[in-house]
């Protein structure tokens, strides 16, 4: 009996592993795209809250405010916009559920609470003998002005969460009149007259359509049409008291469709997917599947776009103001650049290394919300400046997606002098020179960007190079790399060394893009400034400089026998 070649059965197989996946998404993709509208019922999602220098959907501040409470959207798998509004209507019944996460062990030690848990009451933690004593004990670090350690950060949250439940429960942190004068929206518990009685109309369709929920009960048509009626009645009586100051209602269906199809999502779950295919065409050196990776990879590329422009249009500026934007738009760039390198080269592994940190980034910026805040916020006053904006911090921040982009290459690098220095030359050498040339890639837009930043601070703060943090780590970072381009063009670099330091030299990079703005915390790029993610980051660069040391380690051994 004939025994088929066991590498034809595992191509086969992981075909249609493969194919099974892309089914999989594509049913997942339909389902999606027939929940992009609101349905009967939810009209609650649409009406225009003022919240943080800006007008958006009930939907988006319903969600902001439950994940800076709870860490999620949903709250055992009720929407944030339901959860919300009954904070309004029964507090105390929410102070008795374990709503509020903490996750420093040291602060729920101090409370004298269980560091295993991460959900706590608030009337744990808020109806504390010790609430006030932290609380103070935060204040006096405040009026330090020293950085706040992961501690305190900790503690500053746990009082943020306090003060946003109370307020909501309280009905004064949900602004939904424009006044007739002035700009401040009037919130619920300061609406009289009709508005006031309009609004406990919409209380009362609220309460019978989320009261058959609670029983377990379908909502009826009739009652899910009787709240939109009478939110639409709502927001019809807000309007009329101040129509010039109210909502684009083009914009607040824009943001509801941003919520619910969460494009960027879609486009890494595609970029994993063109991933595969890459690597099952690279696995058994084959070119059609290539075509296939292609197509998924320019999908999840036009859903990153479209993810971009509805940004760009709700907030009118480049999407590219704080972390969260910058590591997509990193993510974006390091597609970009592997694409075009694919195409000079057509290495096949280039095109895997941009989609995998496509991915990673955009799984990273999606799964870590405390870290990366995904809301839609206002710019900073020295950022309003969409022209300096969109030509300094646009182009310091692509030249991370090349620099981001030799970083993985260097990895594949690593892995194969692992697998024999001698049996994968010819990959190597492909490898460094892909690495060379992202490097050149990164260099170019780096090099700009801090003569840009230079510009655009003489025009902000009266001076061109003050030597702040975060331009000298930008310009050590730009150093670090012409070290390397000059090393390797006049041999002092080999191939190793090349490999090395597409590892390493990131390290620059992060500490420019990450370490300054969350670990220093220094310098006039405050509004870049942020907290969280010390470990992870940290832990990240730790595990690669070991690496780097054990193949190190290993290949000179290798090379003295």
């Amino acid at each position: 009996m004939e025994m088929k070649p066991k590498s034809k059965s595992i191509n086969r197989w992981s075909f249609k592993v493969l194919l099974a996946s892309l089914m999989l998404f594509i049913c997942g993709f339909s389902s999606q795209i027939n929940a992009l509208t609101l349905k009967r019922g939810e009209a609650l999602r649409a009406l225009p809250v003022q919240s943080d220098g800006r007008t958006k959907p009930f939907d988006s501040f319903a969600r902001e405010m439950l994940e800076l409470i709870y860490g999620k959207q949903k709250y055992e798998g009720r929407e944030a916009y339901e959860i919300i509004f009954t904070w309004m209507l029964a507090p105390q019944v929410w102070t008795q559920k374990e709503l509020f996460e903490v996750r420093n062990h040291e602060v729920l030690k101090n409370l004298n609470l269980e560091p295993s848990k991460r959900y706590f009451k608030g009337d744990e933690l808020f109806g504390n003998s010790k609430f006030n004593d932290l609380r103070t004990e935060l204040n006096i670090k405040r009026e330090s002005k020293e950085k706040l350690n992961p501690y305190f950060q900790a503690l500053q949250r746990l009082e943020n969460q306090f003060f946003i439940f109370s307020e909501i429960a309280s009905g004064k942190m949900i602004r939904l009149v424009p006044p007739k004068e002035g700009t401040q929206w009037m919130a619920v518990a300061d609406l009289q007259g009709d508005l006031q009685a309009q609004f406990m109309e919409v209380t009362k369709a609220f309460i019978s359509s989320i009261g058959a929920i609670s029983e377990g009960k379908a909502v009826s048509v009739e009652q899910a049409e009787k709240l939109d009626e009478q939110v639409l009645k709502f927001k019809e009586l807000a309007k009329a008291n101040n129509p010039e100051l109210y909502a684009d209602q083009t914009r607040i269906d824009t943001e509801i469709h941003y919520n619910l199809f969460h494009p960027f999502r879609w486009a890494y779950i595609l970029y994993i997917l063109g991933a595969f295919v890459i690597l099952f065409a690279w696995i058994t050196d084959k070119s059609k599947p290539m075509s296939l990776a292609w197509v998924l990879l320019g999908l999840g590329f036009l859903l990153h776009v479209y993810g971009f422009l509805l940004r760009s249009y709700l907030m009118g500026r480049p999407p590219v103001s704080n972390m969260y934007e910058t590591v997509v738009w990193v993510s974006w760039g390091s597609l970009v650049f592997a694409a075009i390198l694919e195409k000079v080269y057509k290495f096949k592994f280039i095109l895997l290394a941009g989609s995998i940190i496509a991915a990673f980034g955009m799984i990273i910026a999606d799964s870590a919300p405390i870290v990366l805040d995904p809301s839609l916020q206002p710019l900073e006053p020295v950022l309003r400046s969409n022209y300096w904006l969109t030509v300094h911090v646009m182009t310091i921040t692509i030249s991370y997606s090349a620099f981001f982009l030799a970083f993985a290459l260097g990895d594949m690098g690593l892995i194969y002098y692992l697998k024999g220095e001698k049996k994968h030359h010819e990959k190597i050498k492909a490898i460094v020179t892909a690495i060379y040339r992202a490097k050149q890639i990164g260099v170019v837009f780096l090099a700009p960007g801090i003569i840009l930043g230079g510009i655009w601070a003489d025009y902000s703060w009266g001076r061109f190079w003050g030597w702040d943090p975060k331009e000298t780590w930008a310009l050590i970072a730009l150093l670090g790399y012409l070290a390397i381009l000059h090393g390797r063009l006049v041999g002092w670099i080999k191939d190793f060394g090349m490999v090395v330091s597409g590892v390493l030299t990131f390290s620059l990079v992060i500490m420019a893009w990450y370490g300054v703005n969350f670990v220093l915390g220094a310098g006039l790029h405050s509004y870049g400034f942020g907290a969280g993610g010390v470990e992870y980051v940290s832990g990240f660069v730790f595990l690669h400089i070991l690496l780097v040391v054990y193949v190190t380690v290993y290949r000179r051994q290798t090379l003295g026998k």
